[in-house]
């Protein structure tokens, strides 16, 4: 494992990221990941920060509103069954881990696991939420993206730990 500047890998971390990244969260006795294809590495509030875009329907957003932490694992390799496993079921019918053959470790600084792979992994803390706002949003996103209205929340999380792991 090696510590990293939280921008050192973003010109590999976006093009993974447009192809699946893992977002975990964890809180009690339950845990899930979901894949992401979404998502912002920046800076913000003088704090390194990773935005994640969850919608209202999932289980990993019930878990985040109440542990206010998650995980992003960027793979390295071909991850391709798991991301698609993990985009297409939900935490709340099954483990996730197990039908998708992934394992986890404890996170450096929260409580909240990361994957178990080769890749780049943020450590976050949500620092702020904001639900999107239907009337916000330009009209050829909101017939593209949310006929369902099934509408994201915005997660803004410090990155307070990055590391790559091989």
């Amino acid at each position: 494992m090696k510590q990293v500047a939280y921008h050192e890998y973003a010109s590999q971390a976006l093009p993974i990221l447009s192809k699946g990244a893992f977002l975990t969260t964890a809180h009690g006795d339950k845990r899930n990941t979901m894949t992401i294809g979404w998502g912002n590495i920046g800076f913000i509030w003088g704090k390194p920060v990773f935005t994640a875009m969850i919608r209202h329907s999932r289980f990993t957003h019930e878990l985040i509103e109440t542990s206010g932490e998650f995980t992003v694992s960027f793979p390295f390799g071909d991850q391709g069954k798991a991301l698609s496993l993990c985009g297409t079921k939900s935490g709340r019918d099954l483990d996730k881990f197990a039908a998708a053959n992934l394992q986890t470790v404890p996170g450096q600084k929260i409580a909240t696991p990361v994957i178990n792979l080769a890749g780049l992994h943020y450590e976050c803390q949500t620092v702020y939420r904001q639900d999107m706002s239907p009337s916000d949003l330009v009209p050829a996103f909101q017939s593209k993206w949310y006929g369902d209205t099934d509408y994201h929340t915005l997660y803004y999380g410090e990155i307070v730990a990055c590391y790559v792991t091989e």
